[in-house]
């Protein structure tokens, strides 16, 4: 139980990445009862059953699922969804707005919900845009539809997958994928309509890079005038006259002639600096060194402003488990690489660091949901689009579809239903969808291993053995009556609720997975010490794990929806501890009406 505290505690600190709290976890859990072995009333628990979460049938579902979701993603088989979507808020807001969070609920019980995120975050940003609306007021609502609809089913997130196989583990009638639909649909169908028409209106609305266009960057020339500061100065002079900040792509003389723009060069009247900035600071070196815009051939006044042909401004997400991750702009050479030019860069809604601002924003690393701002050709954007390692926010070109969309949604409907029917275990039916997608050539096995989470697998794991330990040291059992003790003989129904809330807010504090595998063996505890069927308990660890709204750190959704929308921390707290406590009462009320509790 000790173990266990210090686990949770790990996974809440963000500086020591939750892959290696959980290896600290299985490591300390095998030296722990090897040195030092626990011989319980029926057999000793050997350390290296603490690996056996790594061929856990759970494990081995999740792993199956995240590649065959890998492989709609890479066909594109969901954009036709999301173009359907987007054509009917010009019909009625409001009743797009309900069936697209209804749509997305759906998506989320049967995909994992970040490709469905990945899928609607550009077409809710581009409505929002052309409509004239925050984006801030629909995709919260959105994301939080896809954690309430990824409750519904045993495949809808990795965390019912293992309470469901922790539970038959146990000795529980296993679930059906559909055997809690009921209960997650009544409860549902409350956070659904209180997002669609409540939710909204809490909402403040918050300005994104995408609505900031004197951001945009254009290059021009600064033509150097006779006798102005700048004539026969040499270029790092210049430089510090104009405040440090202007950076010089190349020095023009002459027709056709150019001088290396070294910090020595000379400056001469008439040589034309080619400059690649926001029009706000081009003037102020225009100002600075007593030169002359030009933007080809026309000097820039009023009547010829600055333009930029086949320029567009857009967002960009770095993906969660992107190859990227913990690299610098200037590591991976963005520019020559991605022949794009870095705005501005923001992490969790709040701007680090901009092109205004003059810091080093090519030494940032990147992070998972961080957003960078970038301007670029619209062909040079469209190719992002195809680059796994970024999700592309503003819809401005057509999203790419392939001819394989079919066959991949058709492997992932036939992996349900073989698992829906029980013809097979959903493990078993996943891994031959993956065989499926890889024969069919959705995926490749670079893609099946870039759709691998290994954060996930490994708290799965560790997840697994603190379960694992809890229970055959008869910890569960221990802190089952601590709870029973504590109800002082409250109803069933208050102990149910009790549990849900109390799954509630580890799964905010603490990973869900940890927090449901935890919990399940505690459950099962409780119901047979008040003598109440153990699935509805199980199932109130279920439901209790998914509430994960209250802050923007309890799920990646939460993350990538906060830099797309510009939200603050508060604003997380302002919509989602309401909705949290809404979902609270209406799952125990639809299991105590479900179980007669």
């Amino acid at each position: 139980m000790a173990l266990t505290v210090v686990a949770l505690v790990l996974f809440t600190r963000e500086k020591i990445p939750l892959e290696t709290s959980s290896m600290i976890v299985l490591a300390v859990l095998a030296v722990g009862f090897e040195l030092f072995p626990y011989h319980g009333s029926d057999r000793p628990l050997h350390a290296y059953e603490f690996f056996h979460g790594f061929g856990h049938e759970a494990l081995v579902a999740v792993c199956a699922l995240m590649i065959v979701g890998q492989g709609l993603v890479r066909t594109g088989a969901l954009e036709p969804l999301g173009r359907v979507l987007a054509s009917l808020w010009s019909a009625g807001p409001m009743l797009a707005m309900l069936f697209t969070l209804t749509v997305a609920a759906v998506l989320s019980a049967f995909v994992n919900n970040t490709p469905i995120v990945v899928l609607l975050m550009p077409v809710l940003v581009s409505v929002s845009l052309r409509t004239g609306n925050a984006p801030s007021r629909v995709l919260m609502p959105m994301g939080f539809a896809t954690l309430i609809g990824g409750a519904a089913t045993t495949i809808g997130t990795s965390t019912n997958l293992l309470v469901v196989s922790v539970a038959a583990d146990m000795g529980l009638k296993p679930l059906g994928m559909f055997s809690f639909v009921l209960p997650a649909a009544m409860a549902g169908a409350v956070g659904i309509l209180f997002l669609c028409f409540v939710a909204p209106r809490m909402l403040p609305e918050r300005s994104t890079p995408l609505t900031d266009s004197s951001r945009r960057v254009f290059t021009a020339q600064l033509r150097i005038r006779k006798d102005s500061f700048a004539d026969g100065k040499t270029l790092s002079q210049a430089v510090e006259r104009a405040g440090g900040e202007m950076r010089v792509v190349r020095i023009q003389r002459g027709s056709g002639t150019y001088v290396v723009n070294f910090p020595d060069a000379t400056l001469h009247a008439d040589d034309r600096l080619l400059l690649t900035d926001t029009p706000k600071k081009l003037k102020q070196f225009e100002t600075a060194l007593g030169g002359t815009l030009y933007s080809g051939d026309v000097e820039v006044d009023e009547e010829h402003p600055l333009t930029a042909e086949d320029q567009q401004i857009s967002e960009i997400v770095v993906v969660d488990g992107s190859t990227i991750e913990g690299s610098t702009l200037k590591q991976l050479q963005f520019v020559d690489r991605y022949q794009l030019v870095v705005l501005a860069l923001h992490r969790a809604g709040e701007e680090l660091v901009s092109l205004r601002s003059g810091k080093g924003m090519g030494d940032v690393r990147l992070l998972a949901g961080d957003v960078l701002l970038v301007q670029g050709s619209a062909e040079q954007i469209a190719h992002l689009r195809r680059d796994d390692q970024f999700l592309v926010l503003d819809a401005t070109a057509d999203l790419p579809h392939s001819k394989k969309s079919p066959t991949a949604i058709l492997i992932m409907v036939g992996v349900i239903l073989v698992a829906a029917f029980g013809w097979l275990p959903i493990a078993v039916s996943g891994v031959v969808g993956v065989l499926l997608m890889i024969a069919t050539r959705c995926l490749n096995w670079r893609e099946v291993g870039e759709a691998l989470n290994t954060q996930v697998i490994l708290i799965v794991v560790a997840s697994l053995g603190l379960g694992l330990a809890l229970l055959r040291t008869g910890g569960a059992d221990y802190l089952a009556q601590v709870f029973v003790a504590a109800s002082f003989g409250a109803p069933p129904l208050v102990v149910l609720g009790g549990l849900v809330l109390l799954m509630g807010v580890l799964t905010n504090v603490v990973s869900s997975n940890a927090a449901a595998v935890i919990g399940t063996p505690i459950a099962v505890g409780i119901a047979q010490q008040i003598g109440q069927p153990p699935e509805a308990f199980v199932l109130a660890v279920i439901f209790g794990s998914n509430l994960c709204y209250a802050t923007p750190l309890a799920h990646k959704i939460n993350v990538l929806v906060m830099g797309a929308g510009g939200y603050t921390f508060g604003d997380f707290s302002r919509v989602g501890v309401p909705l949290a406590l809404i979902m609270w009462l209406a799952y125990t009320m639809a299991l105590g009406f479900i179980y007669g509790l």
